[in-house]
């Protein structure tokens, strides 16, 4: 990029980037969203994305540890408590994202102890994900805040799979989807702020090219997390050694 854009131009262009390839428009969240998945396919990706959520507060921890300001790390330390849940006395149900995912997949009929392990992911899964985690240890603390601007365009696709869900699947209920109800207000709260810190602290050309890169990469991993699980279970005999097997 050449020109500088104002603020409120690269919000579009981050939205835009989102309008073109947020994982919504991917095939295998429609058949999910649309019913036209089996049981074997939900349990799948269930699994496989529980990886993903249990890596969402190691990567928050990386850049609470890079970030400069106290005021910074207080404000985005709230995204680990979230996914983590809250610290209580033991014996108590914790009320995190991760264990509310884990009510997911034991609705599911999943072994918890086996979703925890991670050991039946699929490949495909681990390497998009850990490249996430990467990222946003890596890179300038202006792209790893960027990355996490996919959360623009997630009360969208939360409302559309519970919908989704709830309509055609008799094996989940709200009780299951637990997971997705408290994101539909944490991920605007997030957004306010990681939006807010892009569009203030892009200041060059150059800056505002890395934070759209920065999305698009992020979207490029959540991407990549179905095209792997369409591979491996809406076509027989691509299971890839290792991974879970109805």
């Amino acid at each position: 990029m050449s020109t500088l854009l104002t603020p409120d131009e690269l919000e579009a262009a981050l939205r835009q980037i989102g309008a073109e390839r947020y994982h919504n428009l991917h095939p295998f969240h429609r058949a999910l969203h649309d019913g036209k998945l089996n049981r074997t396919q939900v349990q799948a990706w269930a699994l496989n994305r529980f990886y993903y959520q249990s890596r969402i507060p190691a990567k928050d921890a990386f850049l609470v540890a890079r970030l400069p300001d106290p005021q910074l790390r207080r404000l985005w330390r709230s995204r680990i408590e979230d996914h983590d849940g809250d610290l209580l006395p033991e014996g108590a149900e914790q009320n995190g994202g991760i264990a509310r995912w884990l009510k997911l997949t034991d609705g599911l009929g999943l072994d918890r102890d086996y979703v925890i392990s991670t050991k039946g992911i699929l490949p495909g899964t681990r390497h998009a994900v850990d490249a996430y985690v990467n990222f946003v240890r890596d890179k300038p603390i202006l792209e790893a805040i960027a990355s996490s601007l996919t959360e623009m365009f997630s009360p969208t696709i939360i409302s559309e799979r519970v919908s989704g869900m709830l309509r055609h699947y008799d094996f989940v209920n709200q009780e299951t989807l637990a997971y997705f109800t408290p994101r539909l207000t944490q991920a605007p709260k997030d957004v306010e702020f990681a939006l807010g810190y892009v569009k203030e602290h892009a200041k060059t050309p150059d800056e505002q090219e890395a934070v759209l890169d920065a999305l698009r990469f992020k979207c490029g991993v959540l991407w990549a997390q179905l095209d792997a699980l369409a591979y491996a279970y809406m076509e027989p005999g691509n299971i890839p050694p290792g991974a879970w097997r109805p």
